[in-house]
């Protein structure tokens, strides 16, 4: 998502009782381990969004050998392990490198540049998940499209295998399904992330696997699933709420964000009315309007969390918060408010976002 992050990317382990999973398999290939998962979530408490260099590029050089190797350098990466981050985020587009008739058969000069990425990112000490990144078009085929599925979880067991046979640190690297998946049917979005996640599970029989839920990635979504037949698999939600307030100004999504400024966190009846003021339409202004009675405060971001930590407490599952933020143009103060206090009700929860 195109959002200003204070820190870009966060991502927070959720502590709980592995033990919990009995009746979980391992998956095709994977020992049943279900404590593997959880010591390698903690690999992945402080994060930073690699954006920008495989995924939503916007450069105009494109998705070029020249754009990646200038875009992200390696004292870049330098500076981020400097700032005590443990992880990378590597977002990845698979559709300059997707073949739809050989899905299997990935280009090799292209693999190379995201190789260069993954074992600079590996040579600082820090972990790197592989996030593929498609744009929307794609995921939209996805969404009803069988046929595409089984492509895509071809593409999927040839990365995989790819990153499995580099003998690379599979403590380190980590494979993300599909970022912020767009499935209006939750049911078939269960269906299509199993048949991922057993294609790169044959791929690669040892590294962990990060699955979220079937509408961006959003917290609500994931309360909704059921943990893979998996144990080695991480669990992930995004959290950008409320969105109202985080993506006032935005030229995407929702079209009447971009009427907003100056609506205020924590809500409050009288900002409220004077930012639904700036808004012409009349039913998007009553949205606006109840912002200001919906008591957005810490308290509402805390029960607000809780719900996916306890999603992931009861099930025995590790859970981490991959994305959260602040779109620029929100008022800086109300930024700052909203993300320190994220960070403060995730402590208690153990979702570790410094």
């Amino acid at each position: 998502m195109q959002l200003h992050l204070v820190l870009l990317l966060l991502s927070g382990l959720l502590a709980g009782n592995a033990a919990a999973q009995t009746g979980v398999g391992g998956g095709s290939g994977s020992a049943y381990r279900p404590q593997l998962a959880f010591t390698r979530a903690e690999k992945l408490k402080r994060g930073i969004n690699a954006s920008q260099w495989f995924a939503q590029v916007y450069d105009k050089r494109g998705y070029t050998p020249e754009h990646f190797q200038s875009w992200t350098t390696s004292e870049d990466i330098a500076l981020i392990k400097s700032m005590g981050f443990d992880h990378v985020r590597l977002s990845v587009n698979p559709q300059p490198m997707f073949d739809e008739h050989e899905p299997n058969k990935i280009p090799a000069d292209y693999l190379r540049s995201v190789d260069a990425a993954v074992k600079m990112i590996l040579d600082h000490g820090l972990a790197v998940v592989i996030a593929l990144h498609p744009d929307s078009d794609f995921k939209a085929r996805l969404a009803k499209d069988d046929e595409f599925v089984e492509r895509f979880a071809d593409f999927w067991r040839a990365l995989a295998a790819h990153y499995s046979t580099l003998n690379l640190d599979a403590d380190r690297v980590f494979f993300e399904i599909l970022n912020e998946p767009e499935f209006s049917d939750r049911y078939r979005w269960l269906g299509v992330q199993m048949k991922l996640a057993a294609a790169i599970r044959q791929g690669a029989p040892e590294h962990t696997i990060i699955a979220a839920g079937a509408r961006w990635s959003d917290d609500d979504e994931l309360v909704f699933q059921e943990p893979l037949h998996d144990a080695n698999v991480i669990y992930n939600f995004h959290f950008y709420e409320p969105h109202i307030f985080t993506h006032q100004g935005a030229n995407w999504s929702v079209y009447s964000w971009h009427w907003l400024r100056g609506l205020k966190y924590p809500s409050s009846p009288e900002s409220a009315e004077q930012a639904a003021a700036l808004v012409p339409d009349e039913v998007e202004r009553l949205r606006v309007i109840r912002y200001g009675h919906e008591h957005w405060d810490a308290a509402r971001i805390e029960s607000e969390m809780h719900q996916s930590a306890e999603w992931a407490r009861r099930r025995g599952v590790p859970l981490v918060c991959n994305e959260f933020g602040v779109y620029r143009k929100a008022a800086k103060a109300e930024e700052q408010i909203l993300l320190q206090q994220f960070r403060q009700e995730a402590r208690p929860l153990k979702l570790a976002a410094e």
